[in-house]
């Protein structure tokens, strides 16, 4: 079905293909030279191309800005329901008396090789997007993992032992292992 660009260049055929399990249609356009935009339209994603770009950049490009914008998306679902600032509370209250003050918690998109991370200087913690579909006691150690890294910004011995008051944190840790070991062999 020819496509019509939306600054009214030449129509032409849309090409239709998925990413990540998403449709995407991608317009070409005549009278765009140099920008390459895309956005969401339903469960669609719309490229949109100068005519001239090929399939392998079309590709390239729709990858690119298509992560963005689904990263973003998940981000947004991920953080509105304040589901993680209400357990981290709750695990603060249990593991440290409550003393302890977050200023924002959140899942991330951009943490690939880590689960969490703290800035303790700042007060924020946040959790790889991938830890929301773990079970719920890994997801807590992790938390509590962060949550002793606003006391003790390192790896000590102080630190492990405000982490170890959660009673699954070597089991939890040794789950995540295993996961990161999938991970690096592509069985994820």
């Amino acid at each position: 079905m020819p496509t019509r660009s939306k600054n009214g260049g030449e129509p032409s055929e849309g090409t239709d293909d998925t990413l990540a399990g998403i449709a995407v249609q991608v317009v070409r356009s005549n009278r765009r030279r140099r920008t390459i935009s895309a956005r969401l339209d339903g469960d669609r994603l719309i490229l949109q191309v100068p005519a001239g770009l090929s399939a392998a950049e079309e590709q390239a490009w729709a990858t690119k800005l298509g992560g963005k914008i689904l990263a973003a998306r998940r981000r947004r679902e991920l953080n509105t329901d304040g589901e993680l600032a209400a357990r981290a509370r709750e695990l603060n209250q249990r593991y440290f008396e409550g003393k302890l003050e977050v200023a924002e918690i959140r899942y991330v998109t951009n943490q690939q090789q880590r689960f969490g991370s703290c800035t303790p200087s700042q007060r924020t913690i946040r959790i790889a997007d991938r830890v929301a579909k773990l079970p719920p006691w890994v997801r807590d150690a992790v938390i509590v993992h962060e949550l002793a890294h606003l006391v003790e910004g390192n790896h000590s011995a102080r630190f492990w032992r405000l982490a170890n008051a959660y009673p699954l944190m070597e089991r939890a840790r040794g789950y995540l292992m295993a996961v990161g070991l999938e991970d690096e062999e592509g069985e994820r």
